[in-house]
């Protein structure tokens, strides 16, 4: 098999009675309230009619569309359809702003896209691309993309061909787009097909619940694709409802759920109920559950906690899902014969067993980068620099057991990882310094119970401006003009300066002493409330 296409025809062919694709039922969602679901057959179908369209209006390889269609079915249907012509997908966050997802559009250089009702005024808003809406009551027969501007490459699709765009925010301010081929997804897709223990996916017998964002590597390409190899269903809700999840997981027969490190503490608050064990999962796969919330959380619902590793650079990924397991650790597992890993210090030199440096990771064979991304979109010098003596650097502080058990430690890169989203740090501090009020400012991450990080943001006021609560107020205010809600900070602190080198290099890691937590700070001021008030009045 050469593309995510022909792999999922040939599951289509074998298996077309397979349940493929499901939507919860949700009301008040704006789509598929009272649920769906559709066999590898009746998908089959809809992807046929959308490539024709698609080939039809002459798209083909060297053509991106924007997908802004959430986590709706339909969203997978067009990365096939899309995928079989040879064109790729450039799926948007929901959450961009305007000055965001500007920068999406014009960056991705996408010829067209399709939108669910409600995203299309901010596409229309931030750029003049041809938009078609979807809806529930679209055909996939009527469908009729505008042509693209300019023609297609003449080449027939395959295991180097571009399959998506996906932006991931990295150490500069604007986000990078990571082109993400063919020989990507079925590599990531394949690992997790295969990679067994706690994991193993039953062929045909799997129902997958994955609440992450499909403009997400693990929601968008590794879990489809998995699923459409080992002839599985793939179950999208729109995103995490705690209120519903135990009955969701009952309702949709799910085998098996994804998640954040956000989840499992949220789930643990609710009061014991008989739904605690409602249910049929075989395993839950995500990355950052509390240590300490670990086995207590797998003792009250019965279900085995797979922590796991990736990036959306690397594909694969790694996962602590063989025997002995260890919860009560960040333990991630151990290097694979097809993905390698080690630990090395600035130079790239492996570090002794036990001992804190960088994860670097590359493929088995002659050609480390294979299976990986492809590159950064306009952006061959951070491309290059990623990669250094043949391994990609990825900015991660883990140590490695005797027995090569990999455990994460902190991220060494300018980037916040907050419920699952990556935020550059430097991009906060873009927005923040425009205020007129604020001189100097440093973006850090901080710990955060229930989401794994949150930003924390140290502000120098200007000459004569205001330093307090309400300033501190005004300046999120300011930000959340610019800024996804979640990249707004969470806590700010108003400080008379920031250390900075003899060359006015600032010194983040002299803010606070080694250790410390930056919360307990006198001068920090929690903010979270007002960020969530304005996430609740941005939606």
């Amino acid at each position: 098999m050469e593309t995510i296409f022909e792999a999922f025809r040939a599951t289509a062919a074998a298996h077309p009675e397979k349940p493929f694709l499901c939507a919860p039922a949700r009301a008040g969602r704006g789509y598929l309230e009272a649920g769906a679901e559709w066999s590898y057959g009746e998908a089959a179908e809809a992807v046929s009619a959308l490539a024709a369209a698609y080939g039809a209006a002459g798209y083909g390889p060297g053509h991106r569309v924007v997908l802004a269609l959430d986590n709706h079915p339909a969203h997978v249907l067009h990365l096939l359809a899309l995928n079989a012509v040879g064109a790729g997908e450039a799926p948007a966050n929901p959450h961009y702003l305007r000055d965001e997802m500007a920068y999406f559009l014009a960056h991705s250089e996408a010829v067209s896209a399709v939108s669910l009702p409600w995203n299309l005024a901010k596409l229309r808003e931030a750029g003049d691309l041809p938009v078609v809406e979807w809806t529930d009551a679209s055909d996939p027969a009527a469908f009729a993309p505008p042509p693209p501007p300019f023609p297609r490459r003449e080449a027939a699709p395959g295991r180097g061909t571009e399959a998506a765009l996906l932006y991931t925010s990295g150490t500069t301010a604007r986000p990078k787009g990571c082109i993400i081929d063919n020989a990507y997804a079925l590599s990531g897709g394949g690992l997790y097909a295969s990679i067994g223990g706690a994991l193993t996916l039953r062929e045909g017998e799997e129902r997958i619940f994955n609440p992450l964002p499909l403009f997400h590597m693990n929601g968008g390409i590794n879990t489809p694709v998995a699923a459409i190899l080992t002839a599985n269903c793939l179950i999208l809700p729109d995103r995490f409802h705690a209120d519903s999840w135990w009955d969701d997981l009952a309702a949709t027969r799910a085998t098996a759920m994804h998640y954040l490190g956000v989840i499992p503490p949220v789930l643990m608050k609710a009061p014991p109920s008989p739904r605690d064990r409602a249910h049929r999962v075989r395993f839950g796969l995500g990355a950052g559950i509390e240590p300490t919330l670990h086995a207590a959380f797998e003792a009250r619902f019965g279900i085995p906690m797979v922590e796991v590793w990736g990036m959306t650079e690397t594909g694969r990924f790694f996962a602590a899902c063989h025997e002995p397991r260890m919860t009560g650790t960040r333990a991630f597992g151990r290097p694979l014969p097809e993905f390698e890993a080690k630990v090395a210090d600035e130079a790239g030199a492996e570090v002794p067993r036990g001992t804190e440096g960088e994860l670097v990771v590359r493929a088995a064979g002659p050609d480390p980068r294979a299976g990986f991304f492809r590159g950064y979109l306009k952006d061959p010098e951070a491309t290059e620099a990623a990669w250094r003596g043949g391994w990609f650097r990825t900015g991660d502080v883990v140590t490695m057991d005797p027995d090569g058990m990999m455990h994460f430690v902190e991220r060494a890169k300018n980037v916040i990882r907050r419920s699952g989203e990556n935020i550059s740090a430097a991009e906060v501090e873009n927005a923040l310094i425009a205020h007129e009020g604020v001189r100097q400012v440093a973006v850090m991450a901080v710990a955060d119970e229930m989401r794994d990080e949150e930003v924390f943001a140290c502000l120098v006021p200007a000459e004569g401006a205001p330093a307090d609560r309400a300033a501190a107020e005004a300046v999120l205010a300011f930000a959340a003009e610019r800024l996804a809600y979640y990249k707004l900070p969470g806590w700010v602190a108003w400080m008379d300066s920031l250390p900075v080198t003899g060359t006015q290099k600032l010194q983040k890691h002299a803010i606070f002493a080694k250790g410390a937590d930056p919360r307990a700070d006198p001068r920090a001021m929690d903010l979270r409330e007002a960020k969530g008030a304005m996430r609740r009045r941005a939606s």
